[in-house]
């Protein structure tokens, strides 16, 4: 047992968030030395039998606990607070929102290393450096060739590389070598400051026209006044990006710092791009795809100011910032932008509500916006901002459905778009193709008997990968051989359905003279693929592309003429009633891909609806009629952004555990929660066995935010139930997914 102070109770305690699954935050004395941490520092604390990192949250005086039960901090890990106030209130106020432990949101925000313990100082990754006599000592590593050929490579960069470019694409590993030469004294380490690459001159900006014109000055007379959200609705191809950059340098002029969120990976290699072209400052990025020493580095950089502007996925909203400037959210309504696992926390609402904390503007910007941000702006919470034409005079695509029935389909290329690939090939564009369904072919079947190939753990077939001839499930990660004969009654295997692996084999069959590529996460999983793939698409050297939403999202391809959407009914009759709006969305996006610049662009739809509402409305009104329309129903329907919803899942091994854990949920849950509020289900969950494990759910239907806030304050009961101890149960509020 710790030792205590002699007044326990005049003592302060000091509230920890700690990383455990725990509700709550704990209580500790401070140090017995040194003065309090202040809130927002890194602390070691002994939690049971283990040391954990956390943070402090406030200073109290007195503790639930009795005085002999409290432990003392054991160590102080900052001299600083890591976490300024404003953004250590939005972090408990989310932990609380969302319904999740406030020390796994509050550490959540922290890149891994600080998580650890390890020093809050920016430094970068090791440099290598030839020692001056490491030239003479070349030949005396004749018996040493792994030595001897990493000095070579050491001694033809003078001003010294990283672990990771020594390695390089094939990854080896050169711990020992690379310890050898040091211990020879043949290689120096280094250790310099972490530090973004500095801006390049910045570029001749374009002209505007009078829309975009409009938005930056709207923009410009917000900074330094506070709070205030915009929607910047734009048209794909109309330019906002460009308003983004006229913003980010009146905000930098200013001494401020700018904050951008985008939905993936995929988008923030050519907005970087775009932003070191034009923008004379360092940029700090942030997604997950960063070592975490890269990660680190980002973070300190945005927080002490370093960096003028921080890029990031939706981690990036918790990233501390020294200059507080604007918010920019690209693609706001992307459902990326909402964390599926862990702690659920929406990246776009929350940016809002930060702006909001921390008295910044905030904007929004989208080709296709969400219904709820759509209808925050009709409310007058959002100025409204819209940019109606595509810049540059490029104009508009045009649309066109292809009715596929009774019609010959090629590995699932009809002849009409077969036709129009080959026009716009031999007119020297790029066509672009998107099919949602990685893999060869999705599913796999027995011609004679009418065996499948399903995965054992999930409520699922299993995915045909025909570059490593192996089947895969998508959703728990299950693969196994293909099978060279059914297992079943020993007849030919054949697949049924096509993924991109299949499209671009077909694609190879039928126009051999163009270079294909596909973008998608099996493809694209080396570090720097993204990239290159993209580079060479821009030089012209891959004319065909397809892939999945990894494509279909922001990027800017000038020469892509033709665009294409292979299956468009995959949308149109799913149960989740945000299906129809996606499907909407994905289509004007994919649209946009096309005739972005002085040659005029065609889209093909492939579908077997064509009389479908939905697609007739989009072609013939655009997606503002689609909106206006949605919202109306949504209305009637009593749905978000008309309503509020939660959605509470349960899953086990035992088959009938999380109904039954539901059902009890759903009594414990209606007796507490206001009587506006209903409880639909419990119910299967559409995928009902996933990973193994049987899932059901109950959606949590309330007229708005704060009946549902106060029905879910009796979710802590739920732990106490008998039939909580067989299952295991989340909470998702404001889900964008119901699967």
């Amino acid at each position: 047992m710790t030792p205590q102070r002699e007044d326990t109770a005049a003592a302060p305690v000091l509230r920890v968030a700690v990383p455990t699954p725990v509700h709550g935050a704990f209580d500790y004395l401070p140090p017995r030395e040194g003065p309090l941490p202040p809130p927002g520092t890194r602390v070691r604390v002994p939690f049971g039998r283990r040391s954990l990192v956390g943070v402090v949250l406030e200073h109290t005086r007195g503790s639930a606990l009795p005085g002999h039960r409290l432990r003392a901090v054991t160590q102080v890990l900052d001299t600083q607070p890591l976490l300024p106030p404003a953004l250590l209130g939005l972090l408990t106020w989310a932990a609380e929102y969302y319904r999740h432990p406030v020390g796994e949101a509050v550490c959540a925000a922290l890149p891994a290393l600080l998580r650890q313990g390890r020093p809050a100082v920016a430094r970068g990754p090791t440099l290598y450096r030839p020692a001056p006599e490491a030239a003479a000592a070349l030949d005396t590593l004749g018996r040493a060739p792994a030595q001897h050929r990493l000095l070579q490579r050491l001694l033809q960069s003078p001003q010294g590389l990283t672990a990771e470019a020594l390695r390089g694409p094939e990854g080896r590993d050169l711990r020992h070598p690379l310890a050898a030469l040091r211990d020879k004294g043949l290689v120096i380490p280094e250790h310099p400051p972490c530090l973004p690459p500095p801006g390049a001159p910045p570029q001749t900006p374009p002209e505007l026209n009078p829309a975009q014109e409009a938005a930056v000055q709207a923009l410009e007379q917000a900074l330094g006044r506070g709070y205030s959200c915009h929607l910047l609705e734009g048209v794909t191809g109309s330019g906002k990006t460009e308003v983004y950059l006229r913003i980010i340098r009146a905000t930098l002029a200013a001494g401020r710092q700018a904050l951008v969120l985008v939905p993936e990976i995929a988008l923030t290699p050519q907005l970087l791009e775009r932003f070191r072209r034009r923008l004379d400052t360092r940029i700090a990025v942030l997604h997950s795809g960063l070592a975490d020493a890269e990660r680190h580095c980002a973070w300190l950089c945005a927080r002490d100011g370093t960096a003028g502007v921080i890029i990031g996925t939706r981690s990036a909203v918790f990233v501390p910032w020294r200059h507080p400037g604007i918010i920019l959210v690209d693609e706001e309504h992307d459902p990326s932008l909402k964390q599926q696992e862990g702690f659920r926390y929406h990246a776009r609402d929350l940016a809002v509500l930060r702006g909001h904390r921390e008295g910044v503007p905030v904007l929004l910007g989208s080709a296709t916006p969400a219904l709820e941000t759509l209808a925050n702006a009709d409310r007058g919470q959002y100025a409204h901002l819209r940019l109606p034409d595509r810049a540059g005079g490029a104009r508009a695509p045009r649309l066109r459905l292809l009715d596929v029935r009774r019609q010959f389909m090629d590995e699932g290329l009809s002849e009409g778009l077969l036709g129009r690939m080959e026009h716009h090939l031999e007119a020297g564009g790029q066509v672009l193709l998107f099919l949602n369904r990685r893999g060869f072919a999705p599913a796999v079947l027995c011609h004679a008997c009418g065996w499948v190939a399903e995965c054992p753990r999930c409520d699922a077939r299993l995915t045909w990968h025909a570059g490593p001839g192996r089947l895969r499930c998508h959703h728990c990660g299950h693969e196994t051989p293909v099978p060279a004969r059914c297992p079943q009654c020993g007849g030919p295997l054949s697949p049924r359905g096509q993924g991109t692996e299949r499209i671009q084999q077909a694609l190879a069959r039928h126009f051999p003279q163009y270079s294909a590529v596909r973008i998608d996460r099996d493809s694209m999983r080396r570090k720097g693929a993204l990239e290159a793939a993209f580079a060479q698409v821009r030089s012209g050297h891959h004319r065909i592309l397809v892939g999945t939403q990894m494509l279909a999202k922001g990027h800017d391809f000038p020469d892509v003429t033709l665009a294409a959407i292979l299956d468009a009914d995959q949308g149109l009759f799913s149960p989740d009633f945000r299906a129809v709006e996606r499907l909407a969305q994905t289509v004007i996006q994919v649209a946009g891909r096309a005739g972005r610049a002085s040659r005029p662009g065609e889209v093909l739809i492939q579908t077997h609806q064509p009389e479908h509402p939905l697609l007739t409305m989009l072609l013939q009104s655009g997606y503002a009629a689609f909106a206006r329309a949605a919202l109306a129903e949504r209305r009637e329907a009593g749905l978000p952004p008309y309503a509020a919803l939660a959605l509470l899942r349960a899953e086990a091994t035992d088959p009938e555990a999380p109904g039954a854990f539901l059902e009890a949920a759903q009594g414990h849950l209606q007796a507490h929660a206001p009587r506006d509020v209903q409880l639909w289900g419990p119910a299967p969950a559409p995928m009902e066995r996933r990973a193994g494990r049987h899932r059901a759910q109950l959606l949590i239907h309330a007229p708005g935010r704060r009946p549902l806030q106060a029905a879910l304050a009796a979710l802590p009961g739920l732990a106490h139930l008998p039939q909580a101890r067989r299952v295991r149960w989340s909470i998702d509020v404001d889900p964008v997914d119901l699967g």
